[in-house]
């Protein structure tokens, strides 16, 4: 089990966690619209969410900015949280906007509020677990938009709440985090959430 816990880690990376949550919102609402409009929106993110921000880590790595794409190092984290709030901020006034996709909006908006309570923590020496901050989030957007399209996916839902535990585990055996980085993590990733359930539920 040791040895399986790291490709967690590794498999639910937070650059993947924009995607997996477009895909759930898609799951529940892709069927409102047209098959090249799911695509055209999968590929949007794609690129803002995963190819910008690997492009800029591998920039980063070659001027010694960045070690590994975990970004264990406290002082190695502010230039990627600042580009991926800026990042977050073209997609949700440009792409994904709250008239077009309200729901997947308010779960970008909640990830950028993430990122930059993420931000503010490095300057108290706070090192929240980001990977805690994207399951997290993942968990109660889904949550929330099975109570909004009245969906019983308890089982789903269930498997999050797994995930959840054992990425926590994974990054407590990797060394990367204490129990109370991964606590604050899931609080960070938690509470937006739940907070903006007020302007789409």
């Amino acid at each position: 089990m040791k040895k399986i816990l790291p490709f967690f880690s590794y498999l639910f990376h937070p650059i993947f966690i924009p995607l997996f949550g477009t895909l759930f919102y898609l799951l529940f609402n892709g069927s409102y619209f047209p098959m090249t409009h799911n695509y055209l929106l999968i590929l949007q993110i794609i690129i803002i969410t995963f190819f910008l921000p690997l492009a800029f880590f591998y920039l980063l790595r070659t001027f010694g900015k960045a070690d590994t794409i975990m970004l264990s190092d406290i002082h190695q984290r502010k230039i990627p949280l600042l580009m991926q709030m800026a990042l977050t901020s073209i997609l949700i006034t440009k792409s994904v906007t709250v008239d077009r996709f309200p729901e997947l909006f308010f779960f970008f908006l909640g990830g950028f509020i993430s990122t930059f309570f993420t931000f503010i923590l490095l300057f108290i020496k706070v090192k929240a677990s980001i990977h805690m901050i994207g399951i997290s989030a993942l968990t109660f957007f889904v949550v929330g938009m099975s109570m909004h399209n009245q969906v019983n996916i308890i089982y789903t839902i269930a498997s999050l709440f797994l995930l959840n535990g054992i990425i926590a585990s994974s990054r407590l055996q990797m060394k990367a985090h204490t129990m109370e980085e991964l606590v604050i993590g899931m609080a960070v990733g938690t509470l937006p959430q739940l907070v903006l359930w007020i302007f789409w539920l």
